[in-house]
């Protein structure tokens, strides 16, 4: 069957943190016209048309935006530059290959001896990170040590603390932020993981990231908090979120006690997705968020805010 009509397909692909690449092809339908559109070199490769040729009748071509080469660093100094879409295997740069000093030579063949090096710097286990949203809280308080779990959100500590017991895990260790109802938090879902070890870190506390795109309307920081904050909380991502160390044999499974702002930025970072849409994600009070990292660097999202073993009358976001 014959077609004379052009088909165009377009994809968009998000780009780095504030720009993005678009990304077309022109797929035409007809043989006559598809002559027009490549030639025969002298061998049987099509030749495409030069970039100043005007695309034949009927060939559909979505325009590209001036910045579609390049990704536009425009995040702070110690974001790292966008990868383009591309995953980065070396993200937490522990890839094995990254490690390994290539430039020492076998002193007799002078050939590289990755292979007999490569399996030391390989990890062997599986991270399983479960980031923990706090239960709900007293909103009005003047301070952080008056914002403490109203009586709701420590029914709802409760409830994800059952939650994760029912899992039959065997956890490594619970980390949560030093905030008072990330601590409180801590403490009630601890009961139901007897002998799990706690510990507290600065690192973890509430604050902006980055700054948010789209842009919120009705919460809106200073810029300095997004500077004081924000290497705080990359440092927190990079110093927990990575694959296994190689001295790691059996998987982990591991909680993480924190803030809304928190996890959805390091679940975007872990992804690698734009991180300035943190914003975008919501979370439920107490809600779980299961990230998982492969020995070779791959990570998946198992769940993301679950909050389904809450009755409804118990779900907030506050």
């Amino acid at each position: 069957m014959a077609f004379r009509r052009v088909v165009a397909v377009a994809a968009a692909a998000a780009c780095g943190l504030a720009g993005g690449s678009v990304f077309f092809s022109a797929v035409p339908l007809g043989k006559q016209q598809q002559q027009q559109v490549v030639g025969k070199s002298s061998g049987d490769a099509p030749v495409p048309l030069p970039p100043s040729a005007a695309p034949p009748p009927g060939l559909l071509l979505l325009p590209s935006p001036a910045n579609a080469a390049s990704c536009p660093a425009t995040a702070p100094g110690w974001l790292e530059k966008p990868n383009c879409g591309y995953w980065d295997d070396n993200w937490d740069r522990r890839e094995p290959l990254a490690l390994m000093n290539l430039k020492k030579k076998n002193e007799e063949t002078g050939e590289e001896e990755d292979s007999s090096r490569l399996a030391h710097y390989k990890a062997k286990a599986t991270r399983h990170i479960f980031l923990i949203r706090h239960s709900q809280y007293n909103t009005d308080g003047n301070s952080d040590k008056e914002r403490i779990l109203t009586k709701l959100g420590r029914e709802q500590a409760e409830l994800t603390g059952q939650r994760l017991a029912s899992l039959g895990l065997k956890f490594d260790k619970i980390v949560h932020s030093s905030m008072t109802r990330a601590t409180e938090t801590t403490n009630i879902i601890s009961k139901h993981l007897p002998g799990v070890k706690k510990s507290s870190t600065d690192l973890l506390r509430e604050g902006a990231p980055i700054e948010p795109n789209p842009p919120s309307s009705h919460w809106k920081p200073e810029a300095v908090q997004y500077y004081e904050d924000g290497a705080r909380i990359e440092a927190a991502f990079r110093n927990y979120i990575h694959r296994a160390d190689v001295k790691q044999e059996e998987d982990s499974y591991e909680i993480y006690v924190c803030h809304a702002n928190v996890i959805r930025y390091i679940v975007c970072r872990a992804l690698q997705f734009p991180p300035e849409g943190w914003l975008r994600i919501s979370l439920n009070n107490g809600s779980i968020t299961h990230l998982v990292i492969r020995p070779s660097g791959k990570v998946a999202l198992r769940l993301l805010g679950d909050t389904g073993f809450m009755p409804p009358e118990k779900i907030t976001r506050s």
